[in-house]
């Protein structure tokens, strides 16, 4: 080889080591900022740690021990056996009466969430072999409850039904369904909400502390004087992004730690599908942080964008409290850029079925795809900014 070609050789080499050295000198002074700085810790573990508490123990979609009034309005055998079945369904809290008048200011008021009456004519249908209705009124402004006392009514009813069939030697085919629920068999709430606010921990952190942090250097300043030397503004986001990237996997490690050993949640995946799929999450999540914090520069309007386009849609439009088939067509294509649509299925499948690659691939490709996006527009607005 040439002295030429050995001058080139070795300059390149030098220059691959020069920005070796920059990126990982980059790196050391972000962590020691983020060491340095409480807002971070408070953010990363303390802030976390209280949403996870929250969705725990706090919020509970399990609709059990309703409150409800029950009007036998003839006491008989058979009624009052009927009446002993709702009194022992642990789906309800039974308030007696014999009459619903007494129970409509309550129903009113929400004391109570329905009344379920019991006719006085009831026994002696049900003893000739018609029909024998009962009747159920519930308050209609909350749809989500008012389904539920109607629904499960009637299912104490066709139960009850069932028994005395038995009992009496009825001849009449009685056909009775058997319910499995696969994967929560329980059907707690707890099971699928703390596994989606572990993605909802990870956009907070992702999304808000990295718009928050490189906001505060534009404020101040310092972002400039670094674009000033000869580090490029791909290495300069890289070296700022690795550090929260890792900073993020542990709190979500932390998380699911609780989420497991003092919340009970099974966890029946594996920890490469666990931390691949984080993983891919949080790309897209520092990238918006990053663009966010490119783009505006202000730390108090930073936050309230990080808020507004990452908590708030990942919270709402996700899919992790309300179902995105039963949203309006607009907004089931509004979901669609909501990286937290994507992981919130994903985790919650590792959590509670186990390892299922097509779905999780599929939600990767996405979710690496958005990254990359977020990330080129960032690195973008931050040259167009400096220059």
């Amino acid at each position: 080889m040439s002295n030429a070609g050995q001058s080139v050789s070795l300059g390149a080499a030098r220059n691959r080591q020069l920005r070796t050295r920059r990126f990982l000198a980059l790196v050391k002074k972000e962590t020691f900022q983020i060491l340095r700085d409480p807002s971070s810790i408070l953010i990363a573990f303390v802030l976390p740690l209280i949403l996870l508490f929250l969705f725990g123990y706090g919020v509970s979609l399990d609709a059990t021990r309703t409150r409800i009034g029950l009007v036998v309005e003839s006491a008989t055998p058979v009624t009052q056996d009927l009446a002993a079945s709702f009194q022992g369904s642990r789906y309800f809290r039974v308030i007696n009466g014999h009459d619903r008048r007494e129970f409509e200011e309550d129903l009113i008021r929400g004391r109570i969430r329905g009344i379920v009456v019991i006719p006085a004519n009831f026994a002696g249908d049900f003893a000739s072999g018609n029909a024998a209705p009962i009747q159920v009124l519930v308050d209609g402004s909350d749809p989500n409850t008012a389904n539920f006392v109607q629904n499960y009514a009637q299912g104490v009813v066709a139960n009850w039904g069932r028994m005395r069939s038995a009992e009496v030697g009825s001849r009449l085919p009685v056909i009775n369904p058997e319910q499995r629920f696969w994967f929560n068999p329980e059907l707690a709430s707890r099971n699928f909400l703390v596994p989606g606010s572990v993605a909802i921990v990870m956009a907070l952190v992702g999304t808000l502390l990295t718009s928050l942090v490189v906001a505060r250097e534009w404020e101040r300043g310092t972002m400039e004087a670094m674009m000033a030397t000869p580090v490029t503004a791909a290495e300069l986001l890289a070296g700022k992004v690795l550090p929260y990237f890792v900073l993020g996997l542990i709190s979500m490690t932390l998380c699911v730690l609780v989420a497991v050993f003092l919340f009970g949640v099974p966890f029946r995946g594996s920890l490469f599908a666990l931390y691949t799929i984080s993983a891919a999450f949080l790309l897209p999540a520092l990238g918006q942080g990053l663009l966010i914090s490119a783009t505006t520069k202000n730390q108090f309007l930073a936050s309230q964008l990080a808020l507004m386009s990452g908590f708030l849609p990942a919270f709402l439009l996700s899919g992790f409290l309300f179902e995105i088939e039963s949203m309006p067509v607009v907004i089931q294509w509004i979901t669609m850029i909501v990286p937290a649509r994507y992981v919130i299925p994903s985790l919650q499948t590792v959590f509670l079925a186990g390892d299922i690659w097509p779905l999780f691939l599929r939600n990767i490709a996405i979710l690496l795809a958005m990254g990359t996006v977020l990330f080129v527009l960032a690195a973008r607005s931050t040259r167009k900014r400096i220059g």
